[in-house]
């Protein structure tokens, strides 16, 4: 609940939550002033791991940052080698090959599934509840199982490249997909609704609480579930397509309740969504190459401005691409979700109870590198 605070100067008093906190879900410090449990004041100090990206991008050739996509948004790293490769592709004029732009959906809703189930074991974990996080990681490791087969690696994806993807998926891969859909099918019901989003105990900590209004999303830019659990129905899948996702059949969660009941509820539908365009995908893969031919290995897309957005699990993740026609980029500016998302977090606290903000943060889907980039 958040109530009006009426204080004296010399009858509050300062902590500071972070920058190691395990609430802050990575290196974030939030300057809270404080009247007993109540927050007067919350501000939030970004800065601690900043490794200039941006710079970085600038300095090297198109192709030797791709890397760094994945440095940002750890969580869902194949929607930031989504977002890049579009905008280069967008500037250099490159078409990719239909089986390659199913294979970039399939496994980036993959990636989005572990980034949600992740987000859920490590959210209730901050709630008390440990046994959740132990069903939670059981499925997600049988995701990562699946995409190291094809990536090679579990956390930190480089698999898309200009023009394509590095490899072709197999046979096993696409079976194993399909034997994890079943999978996590069948447990949603039970393990993960059942046992924790009918739980009385969730729901009186997150009903009620962190509301965050339409105005103020606009305000803020927030994106995303943020975005769609206060009854914005924004998706850049739906409202500005890109790949094939026109080709499939899916429904855009929104919630009009605006609490965090509302945003774990719109990223709990996501994960049922996500398994829809996955299955759709494997039915309707294609054959055919999955590289363009003729993409040169080093690339100098003519003079332009451009850009590319897709959405990544904490919201529109977006690409500002300048070029000067040269082997690397004039200026590159990443729009992150994130930044926005926890931008509102000052205004929404004030007045809240210290444990309520520790829920609100949770809600919003924290990932501190993607911030600081």
């Amino acid at each position: 609940m958040t109530v009006p605070i009426q204080c004296r100067p010399d009858e509050v008093f300062v902590l500071n939550l972070g920058p190691q906190h395990p609430a802050t879900h990575g290196v974030l410090r939030v300057k809270l002033t404080m009247d007993g449990e109540y927050i007067v004041k919350a501000e939030p100090v970004l800065g601690y791991i900043h490794r200039m990206h941006e710079k970085m991008a600038e300095a090297g050739s198109f192709a030797q940052f791709m890397p760094n996509t994945a440095r940002m948004d750890y969580l869902h790293a194949l929607a930031y080698n989504h977002g890049y490769v579009l905008a280069v592709e967008r500037a250099a004029g490159i078409e990719v090959p239909e089986r390659a732009e199913y294979i970039r959906v399939i496994t980036v809703e993959l990636n989005r599934l572990s980034s949600h189930l992740l987000w859920w074991a490590a959210f209730l974990l901050d709630l008390g509840g440990f046994t959740p996080l132990l069903y939670a990681f059981d499925d997600r490791e049988r995701i990562l199982d699946l995409l190291e087969r094809i990536t090679g690696s579990r956390l930190t994806y480089c698999y898309f490249r200009f023009g394509g993807v590095y490899n072709d998926i197999d046979d096993e891969f696409i079976a194993g997909t399909r034997d994890f859909i079943k999978r996590l099918r069948s447990r949603l019901p039970r393990m993960y609704h059942d046992l924790v989003t009918h739980n009385i105990i969730l729901i009186k900590r997150l009903k009620d609480i962190g509301f965050i209004t339409p105005e103020q999303c606009r305000r803020y830019g927030a994106t995303g579930p943020v975005a769609r659990g206060s009854g914005i129905n924004y998706d850049v899948r739906k409202n500005e397509p890109y790949s094939v996702y026109p080709e499939f059949d899916f429904d855009v969660p929104v919630y009009t309740e605006c609490d965090s009941m509302a945003r774990y509820m719109v990223r709990m539908d996501e994960i049922e969504q996500s398994l829809r365009i996955i299955e759709q995908a494997l039915d309707k893969l294609p054959d055919g190459p999955v590289k363009a031919k003729k993409v040169p290995k080093i690339l100098k897309p003519p003079a332009g401005d451009y850009y590319a957005a897709v959405e990544a699990a904490r919201g529109a993740f977006g690409c500002r691409l300048v070029c000067d026609g040269g082997k690397s980029a004039y200026r590159l500016k990443l729009r992150s979700p994130t930044f926005c998302n926890l931008s509102l977090f000052g205004e929404v606290a004030e007045g809240m109870l210290l444990a309520d903000a520790l829920a609100f943060m949770g809600s919003l889907d924290l990932v501190i590198p993607e911030i600081d980039r």
